[in-house]
């Protein structure tokens, strides 16, 4: 689904992301992982579009994106979530879901007035497809205003939103972060049904190696800018390479308890 070829961003001095080849398989979820500073979410903003690179291709559908705007990726089917929720604070769990698809008439004040009809009809429907809360487990929520739910809560409200699109390729950024055990369950089965009953490719960058674990086939390592390794789960746990990335030197058992879920 997506190839990156050859890509750089340079950041003045800092070589962010340094000749970076790797693919994205379509229908897969993807892992993304490495210390901090290898690169994941500046490569998440090239693909999406907040940055443009300094040098290289990004192909997508056979097509190269790169340097392409956010909202043209959008169109595409590209759409992201953030480490840190990006809610809506002062809007509701259900407002929150009913700003996201795209082409709405009711977005252009004119229809309003002389395409009422088709107002009302795109807004019935919409609404319809947001208030099917009870895959998100939030229902009970829908009249909440969003900057009121805990973190996990609003991190369900965030793979809601991807639901609300015609979305074809999902970046999360940490979706474990801050979630209690309970949600996170609740949050790993949500993306792999997402990728079994629509067809979803996820990539997802995690510190949470359990959840890489379960969740996630291929696993890709990246460090300083660099694709490191590529593979299943158990290889990246038993490559000396990804223990040294992570830990900065001869890994020994603390390593594989940190790649196996540890603190790194």
């Amino acid at each position: 689904m997506l190839r990156v070829e050859s890509l750089n961003k340079r950041f003045g001095g800092i070589h962010a992301v340094c000749d970076l080849d790797l693919e994205i398989e379509q229908g897969t979820i993807t892992g993304l992982i490495g210390p901090n500073g290898a690169g994941k979410t500046t490569l998440f903003n090239l693909i999406a579009g907040e940055l443009a690179p300094t040098s290289g291709r990004i192909i997508y559908q056979g097509e190269n994106i790169a340097g392409l705007p956010t909202h043209e990726m959008f169109h595409r089917g590209i759409v992201r979530t953030f480490q840190i929720p990006q809610e809506f604070a002062r809007m509701t769990v259900l407002e929150n879901l009913m700003v996201v698809p795209p082409h709405q008439p009711g977005e252009h004040v004119f229809n309003n007035w002389f395409a009422a009809k088709r107002v009302r009809a795109r807004e019935a429907s919409v609404r319809a497809a947001a208030d099917a809360l009870a895959f998100l487990s939030l229902s009970q929520l829908k009249h909440e205003r969003a900057g009121n739910l805990s973190g996990g809560q609003k991190k369900l409200l965030e793979l809601g939103r991807t639901m609300m699109t015609e979305a074809k390729l999902v970046l999360l950024d940490e979706p474990g972060a801050g979630v209690n055990p309970t949600l996170l369950g609740k949050l790993r089965d949500m993306i792999a049904r997402l990728r079994d009953e629509r067809g979803y490719t996820f990539c997802v960058i995690e510190h949470d190696m359990d959840l890489i674990a379960s969740l996630c086939h291929p696993v890709i390592v990246l460090s300083e800018g660099r694709l490191l390794t590529q593979g299943s789960m158990a290889a990246v746990r038993s490559n000396a390479q990804v223990l040294d990335a992570y830990l900065g030197g001869d890994a020994g058992d603390a390593g594989d308890k940190a790649v196996a879920g540890g603190p790194a």
